[in-house]
């Protein structure tokens, strides 16, 4: 598996949050897609979007299978990859860079502090 970033929080669906001042970033961990395999289809939000936690902020396709993406912290999507339409598998080459899905402007900033660290998620995807 590769370097799991220390300063991202993360959930047990295989999402990485990261907090930039008012705004989180959202991706898929590299663990989740070692576990769909390629990329090929990444469907977004919308930007003016609401999501809630749980509720479905777009999805991605893989060879293997079609998931929803679950958001793991409320607020409204402020910017999405435009990127991952035409090259879906930045997702794969660069989880945590490139390969970043949607930013929100969080309901509740505190929420992030209460998703997973990442010790803690290491040892989740390490069982």
């Amino acid at each position: 598996m590769s370097q799991l970033p220390e300063n991202l929080r993360y959930t047990d669906d295989h999402l990485w949050v990261r907090v930039d001042g008012d705004i989180v970033t959202t991706g898929l961990t590299a663990h989740g897609q070692e576990l769909l395999s390629e990329i090929v289809l990444v469907e977004l939000p919308e930007v003016g979007d609401e999501v809630q936690v749980g509720g479905t902020a777009g999805g991605v396709e893989s060879v293997k299978a079609y998931n929803d993406l679950y958001a793991s912290v409320a607020g409204e999507v402020v910017a999405v990859n435009e990127a991952l339409v035409e090259e879906p598998g930045l997702v794969n080459e660069d989880p945590y860079g490139d390969g970043w899905i949607y930013r929100l402007r969080p309901s509740d900033p505190g929420a992030v502090d209460e998703l997973l660290d990442a010790a803690v998620y290491r040892a989740t995807i390490d069982q």
